[in-house]
């Protein structure tokens, strides 16, 4: 027997130190005393946004002034299947008080000290994890050694998150190329994916792997034991990325690529319609520039997936 489907609004509130705001279920709802994500269900009519402003201004007497939509999550709970429309708030008005009298914690991401927690929450746990910019070697356009020294000056400036393609290289001289990258990162505890197979991705100590399309749209699991992401041009790449439990999706072009000007670029309002309802993080690529962060977050992106501009001074 089919189950109507509870759609409901969650914030991920977001302090300028990276913590995040979890609420306890009070006493006499499903799940008593578990932490999660405040929110609350939508009324009739309204939408996401308008639900989660409605929420965070009856529960917490908060005015939301910028939030972005992130993540849409289905979970199937013993007492309701719902629908989890998560938003990451990034400025508001006021401080959070607990009209319902319910109990509030800041947390850091990645070590929470409150328990236990809604199972729906998991991916978005993980999720917080992952940086703003997703950086894309180009060793092949500059020379190995002229890119590892823009590595090294991007990871001392902050770049935690790097995929290494390569593609047209032979594997001994990929493999030394990874090897170098890889001391580099470690000190900034900067993790490195291979775009390639997760086979060698784990034999050269990667944290994980960057599958193309074609691989998305042929594996039928994903790894164990590290990060999985994929390359994606539609809305089906971005459900089958979703659907087998990937970590994140990187979707493109975005706008004109002079490096690829034969690939149709998706136009932001295209891009939105798909990461705004994703089921997990999206990065936008394409035509973009770091200071392009913002824009893409409010359009339902994760961040940004740079090559050339992630290198650069400045």
């Amino acid at each position: 027997m089919s189950e109507a489907v509870v759609r409901v609004a969650a914030a991920v509130i977001l302090r300028g130190d990276g913590q995040v705001l979890l609420a306890q279920r009070p006493a006499g709802k499903a799940y008593a005393g578990y932490w999660e994500f405040p929110g609350g269900k939508l009324e009739p009519g309204e939408s996401p946004r308008q639900a989660l402003d409605r929420e965070l201004h009856e529960e917490l007497g908060l005015v939301v002034t910028r939030a972005a939509p992130w993540l849409r999550r289905r979970y199937v709970y013993p007492h309701a299947h719902v629908e989890l429309n998560f938003f990451r708030v990034f400025a508001w008005d006021g401080e959070p008080v607990g009209h319902d009298g319910q109990a509030f914690a800041w947390q850091t991401p990645g070590s929470f000290a409150v328990e236990p927690l809604l199972p729906a929450n998991t991916a978005v746990l993980r999720a917080l994890l992952l940086p703003g910019v997703y950086a894309i070697t180009m060793a092949g356009d500059v020379g190995e050694a002229a890119f590892l020294a823009r590595a090294r000056g991007a990871l001392d400036r902050g770049l935690r998150l790097v995929q290494l393609r390569e593609k047209d290289w032979a594997p001994e001289r990929q493999r030394a190329l990874c090897d170098r990258l890889l001391a580099l990162a470690a000190p900034h505890g900067a993790q490195v994916l291979l775009n390639g197979d997760a086979v060698r991705a784990r034999a050269w100590g990667c944290a994980g792997v960057h599958w193309t399309a074609a691989a998305l749209a042929s594996a039928s699991a994903r790894p164990d034991g590290m990060l999985c992401a994929a390359s994606c041009h539609t809305a089906a790449d971005v459900a089958r990325a979703g659907e087998l439990g990937l970590d994140f999706a990187v979707l493109g072009p975005v706008l004109p690529m002079p490096t690829h000007p034969v690939a149709a670029a998706l136009g932001w309002d295209a891009f939105a319609a798909i990461a705004g309802t994703a089921p997990l993080p999206v990065f936008a690529l394409g035509g973009l520039a770091r200071n392009d962060v913002d824009g893409a977050i409010a359009h339902g992106a994760h961040g940004i997936a740079l090559r050339r501009a992630a290198w650069e001074d400045g």
